[in-house]
């Protein structure tokens, strides 16, 4: 496996720790929950995808 892919698993899985934190905070719906997962998931596929070429 690549190392810079269980780089952004980890980054992936601290973005969801404090993701969770913030939504509690500022009262976030699951809809706008899963869109910021959804951008942070196509943003971080962008960069490994560019680290790649």
């Amino acid at each position: 496996m690549d190392g810079g892919l269980i780089l952004l698993i980890f980054l992936a899985l601290l973005f969801a720790w404090g993701l969770n934190r913030v939504r509690r905070a500022f009262r976030l719906g699951p809809v706008g929950y899963a869109g910021v997962v959804i951008v942070f998931v196509l943003v971080m596929l962008m960069l490994w995808g560019q680290t790649k070429i």
